[in-house]
């Protein structure tokens, strides 16, 4: 079961990074250097999904700790890394934030300790928040 949660872990870790590295096209990276500037920017294809994600780090930054995982700031330090590698505008930015946020503090006004509910939880979202990771770039990743 530990070895189970532990590679969990590290998929996650690693399609994060892989999620955030290369979400456009080469191709789609090229003709937007050519277009002139917008005044509105559209949320990419894949807007809900990294909200999703986002929730889904805060909510495991609460609940892993307060199950005693001993990974200090391991969640905010991959939300930071999604933010870096995807450069959104201040205001997307700001958007994936607040639901990174959303996610710490639902469970933090719920649990107070490690119950089986919130180990479960924390479970369910590490695997949640894998697939997701694996989904987005396989969908608008480059091909």
């Amino acid at each position: 079961m530990i070895r189970a949660r532990t590679f969990l872990q590290v998929s996650l870790v690693s399609v994060l990074v892989a999620v955030a590295a290369g979400l456009l096209p080469a191709s789609a990276q090229e003709k937007q250097e050519e277009a002139p500037a917008q005044t509105e920017t559209l949320p990419p294809a894949y807007d809900e999904q990294m909200l999703r994600l986002a929730e889904i780090l805060g909510s495991l930054h609460y609940l892993r700790a307060l199950c005693g995982a001993e990974e200090g700031q391991r969640w905010r330090d991959e939300m930071e890394a999604m933010l870096k590698a995807e450069e959104p505008t201040p205001q997307r930015r700001a958007e994936l934030i607040a639901r990174f946020n959303r996610g710490f503090r639902s469970y933090r006004e719920v649990y107070r300790e490690c119950t089986p509910a919130a180990a479960e939880a924390a479970n369910r979202y590490l695997r949640q928040g894998t697939r997701l990771a694996g989904e987005i770039p396989g969908r608008y990743g480059r091909q």
